[in-house]
């Protein structure tokens, strides 16, 4: 009998008729405010803006950034200067000249023992090169007759 008494709900509130404590137990609030987790918060961050900034043909000024680099993905040509966290700009007034050199690394290198190894037979490498042309050309000369 006592086991069977234990199964009918009770009413909180003593004073209240049998009839209305089942609807008052079955109503329930939360304790806590549901809140998302805090996982994964990661990954919000602005991009960085990696890449070049001055495309081949364009004409730029003296000290005009080309490239942002976070690895060497391009290197400094002729009149083009690299900075400490290796920003390529122009050294020179002129137009900006991309170029594919073969890249042959020296022999016995840490580079060549990890690179080339796992390269398959007869791959070649290329290193991208940024070069500004300037307006005033070296190295040019005019024949002049002889008096």
């Amino acid at each position: 009998m006592a086991a069977l008494a234990s199964l009918i709900p009770k009413c909180r509130a003593g004073l209240l008729v049998p009839a209305q404590c089942s609807r008052l137990d079955s109503v329930r609030f939360a304790s806590k405010k549901s809140g998302g987790s805090s996982k994964n918060t990661g990954g919000k961050s602005p991009g960085k803006r990696y890449g070049f900034k001055k495309q081949d043909g364009n004409f730029v000024h003296s000290g005009n950034i080309l490239a942002t680099q976070r690895l060497m993905r391009y290197h400094p040509g002729a009149h083009v200067g690299m900075g400490t966290n290796k920003t390529l700009y122009a050294l020179e007034d002129g137009y900006v000249r991309f170029t594919k050199e073969v890249y042959v690394p020296p022999p016995r290198s840490p580079e060549t023992i990890q690179v080339i190894t796992k390269l398959p037979k007869g791959a070649v490498l290329y290193k991208t090169f940024i070069n500004v042309m300037p307006l005033k050309q070296e190295g040019k000369f005019k024949l002049v007759d002889l008096v």
